[in-house]
């Protein structure tokens, strides 16, 4: 063997075992990276979901092999408000190829939003080995990675629910009973600073409306968006605990998070149980459910009334 075959054998060695360092540290946590995504797409127990906000991306083009999950009619009750029901759920699991022992990746636009909302419901009805794709579309498209227009038809996947998870959902009687002092828990409002003060009811051209403005009382500001670097990644697990740290949010106490519809604190909700593990509920009523609900106390800096000037 001369020089340059030893280099190569070397190298390669060195390749691979940084390789499988990659995969084996991805697929211990919550997060997968693009590169972890890349080496595992062909994987038949790896099934990629995206779950995107704006209409008609994952036509445009998707990750290989990604089924897609529409959020407003597969992930909630087209009747009553509330999310899909557990027959609907497992009807989509099948559509999607999803057994027990499948690893699901989740992706999609807006840094995550509702690729998060998807990773908390399958959690709910107590699918175990959920993740997100580090940096969402955002990234994967940064790095020009290859995007499909073809639609997967994976054989029908045999996931039953056997349990939900209620401990991972709390309700507008959970967060009443935190702001009457019944019950002792930190509420995290992780909407923008003028959603959280009340200077605006909701961001421009939003659909879902409250006729107050503010904040339950008690509950402190972190804006899902400081969990996020440039590229749409997550901040690291330090810069993370210190980031809730920082309003007292440190794992000490059960933790409500809340946003406006349950998509942005559903980010939220996964940096804080899935990363940094702390006891986590998501609060999906969130402020259009208790902004217009009656007899409840808010608080409003701003001052602003529904209608006025």
């Amino acid at each position: 063997m001369n020089i340059r075959q030893s280099l190569v054998r070397i190298v390669s060695a060195a390749t691979l075992m940084i390789t499988t360092a990659v995969a084996a540290q991805a697929a211990d946590g919550p997060l997968v990276s693009t590169d972890w995504l890349t080496q595992n797409l062909k994987d038949p127990k790896v099934r990629v979901l995206e779950v995107s906000v704006v209409p008609g991306v994952y036509e445009k083009g998707h990750i290989p092999g990604a089924v897609n999950i529409v959020w407003h009619t597969d992930l909630v009750d087209k009747v009553q408000r509330d999310i899909v029901s557990k027959d609907g759920f497992e009807a989509l699991t099948a559509r999607a190829g999803i057994n027990d022992d499948t690893t699901i990746v989740l992706y999609g636009d807006n840094n995550n939003w509702f690729a998060a909302w998807g990773a908390w419901i399958l959690s709910y009805y107590g699918v175990d080995d959920v993740k997100i794709l580090d940096g969402g579309r955002k990234k994967w498209e940064a790095e020009g990675r290859p995007l499909d227009t073809a639609t997967p038809t994976p054989a029908a996947g045999t996931f039953k629910v056997k349990d939900t998870n209620p401990a991972l959902r709390a309700r507008l009687t959970d967060v009443l009973a935190v702001v009457e002092k019944q019950k002792d828990a930190q509420i995290l409002d992780i909407r923008s600073p003028d959603e959280y003060s009340g200077k605006i009811f909701a961001p421009p051209n939003s659909q879902e409306l409250a006729v107050r403005a503010g904040h339950v009382p008690g509950a402190v500001n972190v804006p899902w968006s400081k969990a996020v670097n440039e590229d749409g990644t997550f901040k690291s697990k330090d810069e993370l605990k210190a980031l809730y740290a920082s309003v007292g949010v440190d794992g000490s106490k059960p933790v409500i998070v809340y946003c406006r519809i349950g998509e942005r604190s559903a980010h939220t909700w996964f940096a804080l149980s899935k990363i940094l593990g702390y006891e986590v509920k998501q609060y999906d009523g969130s402020w259009t459910e208790y902004g217009n609900a009656v007899g409840v106390p808010i608080v409003n800096v701003a001052g602003t009334v529904w209608g006025g000037k």
